[in-house]
């Protein structure tokens, strides 16, 4: 049996695991319940009905939080000439090509997200084994294999988050910190559940979403009432 703090008791005294609350209760307690040393992040998890495993039930994409997530991204950018001056004047960390592959060959990838020009694919196309395991393989899908890399750095930059469906229909992001005001968190949800929606899979049948969660990332999961982020 997992060991469980003094901490994290007192938090679970405070909420029903049985009961779905309001969005703004929930967000209520789950700030309250934060109670560490640092500012913990506020994580958003969807129970889906889909089954990523088939094709026409996949589910990838991004959302730009209007909040941001209050996390500073490292990003990263395969680009060459005036594309690579353009990802280094919107605040690109690290800009390369060939000098770049061979930093991530190596293993060193200190950033968070990964973008390329369409040029540079052929390039970038030989990381597949080391990129694609953390989630880093730029896609032009997700708007991070592109000629506006300026737009795709600022995007990353200013709260833009990828979600993707996990094996059982589950998905999940940061969605803010604990220090964000509750209006802010609240619109942050909505407008994470709202791309949700806008990238409902064609193959999904039934109910659609089945359940929401809030936590913080020390403090106890808690369900959301769905008639209280039902997207506008």
């Amino acid at each position: 049996m997992a060991f469980v703090g003094k901490r994290l008791k007192a938090a679970k005294a405070t909420i029903d695991r049985t009961q779905a609350y309001a969005l703004d209760k929930a967000i209520e307690l789950v700030k309250s319940n934060a109670t560490s040393k640092f500012d913990e992040t506020v994580e958003i998890s969807m129970n889906l009905g889909i089954d990523p495993r088939k094709a026409d039930q996949n589910l990838r994409g991004t959302v730009l939080l209007p909040n941001g997530t209050g996390k500073t991204l490292r990003v990263a950018v395969f680009a060459r000439g005036d594309k690579a001056k353009e990802a280094e004047a919107a605040g690109a960390d690290i800009v390369g090509a060939e000098d770049l592959a061979e930093k991530v060959q190596a293993g060193q990838m200190d950033f968070d997200r990964c973008i390329a020009t369409p040029d540079m694919m052929v390039l970038v196309g030989r990381l597949g084994k080391v990129l694609g395991p953390r989630g880093l393989m730029p896609n032009p899908k997700l708007g991070t294999v592109t000629v506006n890399v300026a737009e795709a750095v600022k995007a990353a930059k200013g709260g833009q988050v990828e979600f993707r469906a996990e094996k059982a229909g589950i998905v999940h992001a940061g969605i803010g910190k604990a220090s964000f005001g509750a209006e802010q968190l609240a619109e942050n949800v909505r407008a994470f559940i709202g791309a949700i929606n806008r990238a409902k899979p064609s193959g999904a049948k039934g109910t659609y979403i089945k359940k929401v969660s809030l936590s913080s990332t020390m403090g106890p999961g808690l369900k959301v009432e769905l008639s209280s982020v039902a997207s506008e």
